[in-house]
């Protein structure tokens, strides 16, 4: 198949805006309703939130659809639809919770439920077609753009429907909703056009496929797919869990007002901005220059991903300590390291998926990248449950809010340093006579790197 340029990865990063657009609403906009104009308990929309990272331990059955049909754009069609449809279901029981409130949470339960099946289809589908079309020296840069336009879809859709939601009625929040879901499918269908193309028909396996336990489990036994498995549920609970507790600990500890706090937070993700761009650049200087050694292991998605872990340690070490002394402590320049080594250790991540996704038994893809999906999915919900729960327990056993903070703190770096040890051991199976044959006719004059054995720089990049 011919490969991604740049013009195809962006009509992906498009699709990929899209859906942010929809969960952005319903993770975010409507999380404030409910909350604010309802007056109903914060913890309701979290239940909701928690649900549609819970319904996503799909993913691997949507992907092993994906691989038994053996095109990607059917599914990603379908996932938008389904997305879209749950976003307005969601919208409808919002407003529907303000007469008649058990009905209403019952119709939010099953839109946030579409919702998360939504992004299971076409989340998956679309991170198996940029694995398996984008050239390794462009994958990072790949991963940079597509996630890149996804953030800025969260902001455009975040600007403009609290614009048009201002004066606020039921009314305003439904066409709202549906408009964004409208438009958002409409840019999905014309940015897939045509991008796949009729070759993938072919793709299909040979012979009766197996079944989807019979996939999932031959997935598991390799040895890869399984401890990047692991990897990417622990260090993506490391990733979330800090997430919920840092604006109330800088307005605890440091008496950051709530306009401060929500610029610390800012600081943040203009760090992990500057993380992503920072591994994409190096990637692209290493495809640059092949041929040169130094520039080879700066690229390596490997080495980011394990320096990542290991600085976001080290980054929230320095939180713990910041926690311990209070006032004084450099709490914005921490924060901005934090952020820093979140983006190019989650790039890293991202690209090693796309890396590893055709690693293994033919024809699994989907299986694999939704296993991975899966994970990170499961960990997303466990995180702010994790931080939270352990900010309060930390609190109520320790005097001092400073130290209680500190302690989850240092308890997230550990799960950093356990991502990085996890990262480290991963490797590629040794390949037979056969498969070293296939890749040397390969139209990617890299794919060799894939069957490297060990600790080898390049092995995750």
């Amino acid at each position: 198949m011919t490969p991604f340029g740049w013009g195809s990865i962006a009509r992906l990063g498009l699709v990929q805006m899209a859906l942010g657009a929809i969960v952005v609403l319903t993770t975010s906009t409507l999380n404030r309703v409910m909350v604010v104009e309802l007056a109903l308990p914060a913890l309701l929309p979290g239940m909701l939130v928690a649900l549609h990272y819970l319904v996503q331990i799909a993913r691997p059955r949507m992907g092993h659809g994906s691989d038994v049909g053996g095109r990607r754009t059917p599914w990603i069609v379908g996932g938008m639809a389904v997305l879209g449809i749950g976003g307005v279901v969601a919208a409808l029981g919002t407003v529907w919770m303000a007469t008649d409130r058990a009905s209403g949470i019952a119709l939010a339960v099953l839109g946030f439920a579409l919702v998360g099946l939504g992004v299971s289809a076409s989340g998956t589908s679309l991170l198996v077609m940029l694995a398996k079309r984008v050239p390794a020296g462009r994958r990072a840069g790949a991963a940079t753009l597509v996630w890149m336009m996804m953030i800025a879809g969260f902001a455009l859709t975040a600007g403009l429907a609290g614009h048009f939601l201002e004066p606020y009625s039921p009314e305003r929040l439904l066409a709202v909703t549906a408009g964004v879901s409208l438009i958002a499918f409409v840019l999905a269908l014309a940015a897939l056009r045509g991008l796949e193309g009729e070759q993938a028909r072919y793709e299909r396996p040979d012979g009766d496929a197996p079944g989807f336990k019979e996939a999932l489990a031959q997935v598991w036994e390799e040895p890869v797919a399984r401890r990047l498995t692991i990897f990417v549920f622990v260090s993506m609970l490391a990733y979330s869990a800090q997430d919920l507790i840092l604006e109330p600990f800088a307005g605890t500890v440091f008496g950051y007002t709530p306009g401060e706090s929500t610029q610390l937070s800012g600081v943040q993700h203009g760090g992990v901005l500057a993380g992503m761009l920072l591994v994409a650049f190096s990637g692209a200087l290493a495809a640059r220059f092949p041929s040169h050694r130094m520039l080879g292991r700066i690229g390596s998605l490997r080495g980011w991903t394990i320096g990542g872990c290991i600085a976001s340690a080290l980054a929230l070490l320095g939180l713990t300590l910041a926690g311990l002394h209070g006032e004084g402590a450099p709490l914005k320049a921490t924060v901005f390291a934090l952020g820093l080594a979140n983006g190019a250790f989650s790039i890293g991540a991202i690209g090693s998926m796309m890396r590893l996704a055709s690693e293994g038994r033919q024809a699994r893809e989907g299986v694999r990248m939704g296993l991975w999906g899966a994970a990170q999915a499961v960990a997303f919900g466990l995180g702010g449950l994790v931080g939270t729960g352990a900010s309060d327990l930390a609190r109520w056993l320790i005097a001092t809010p400073g130290s209680a903070y500190a302690t989850v703190f240092a308890l997230e770096a550990l799960l950093f340093l356990l991502s990085a040890a996890l990262a480290w051991r991963i490797s590629a199976p040794t390949p037979s006579h056969a498969a070293r044959a296939l890749v040397r006719s390969s139209p990617f004059p890299n794919a060799g790197d894939a069957f490297a054995v060990g600790p080898n720089p390049r092995q995750l990049s």
